[in-house]
């Protein structure tokens, strides 16, 4: 029962994972502007021989970095989220699985049915309970840090990453000032239709399994050692 547990959370993870990628290659293909770490990403992928999906993967790495610097503890979620939401926006978009939109009226439309998807991919990637995702890593170790309020500190981040993404060259647009002022609308909406509250979430990190890991080649020993 307890592998089977495990199996379901970890096909959980990769579920929402991919409905997450599926959810931020609508609002790029919506045509009407990026999200503010998507406009970094694009940013970077303009300027390099890299896709969007290996931008946000290497910038995702770096994130991941700055996570251990401020102590935060690390999931295989968390480095799951990192390498396969890069991997899966290629695949997508690579395959022209979803199409571009072609006037304002349509993009937006992508772009709100992108958002509710990043809320419903939040969903069952974060209730696999292995580990959130390391921008979020990143946002609550600055706030333990600096003791200001999450709201300033999350919109310092993106604001910081919008503004070297548009200096990069990644598209700005109407959609992006949309997305940024609704796109916590559109997550928090996904969360009440499944009832998910994330205060109860308890994630097991990697730490823990290495710890488990040890104690177990410990046991085995002493049972070699007494026999």
């Amino acid at each position: 029962m307890k592998n089977k547990k495990i199996v379901m959370r970890i096909i959980r993870l990769f579920v929402g994972l991919f409905i997450f990628a599926v959810g931020i290659v609508m609002t790029i293909n919506a045509n009407i502007g990026l999200q503010p770490w998507d406009v970094l990403h694009q940013g970077i992928a303009v300027n390099t021989n890299l896709t969007i999906g290996q931008a946000s993967i290497g910038v995702g790495v770096l994130l991941l970095l700055v996570n251990f610097f401020l102590g935060e503890r690390v999931g295989w979620g968390t480095i799951a989220n990192i390498l396969f939401i890069g991997t899966f926006m290629d695949l997508i978009m690579k395959n022209n699985m979803i199409p571009i939109g072609d006037n304002f009226f349509s993009g937006l439309i992508m772009a709100s049915i992108g958002m509710f998807l990043l809320g419903l991919g939040s969903y069952f990637y974060l209730g696999s309970e292995l580990g959130s995702g390391p921008r979020d890593g990143i946002m609550i170790g600055l706030t333990k840090r600096t003791k200001k309020p999450v709201s300033l500190i999350r919109n310092s981040i993106e604001a910081s990453a919008l503004a070297v993404g548009y200096l990069l060259g990644g598209f700005v647009g109407i959609g992006t000032v949309i997305m940024a002022l609704t796109v916590g609308f559109f997550v928090a909406f996904a969360f009440k239709i499944f009832k998910f509250d994330v205060s109860k979430i308890q994630h097991r990190f990697i730490d823990e399994d290495i710890k488990w890991i040890k104690e177990q080649l410990k046991a085995k020993a002493k049972e070699r050692a007494e026999s």
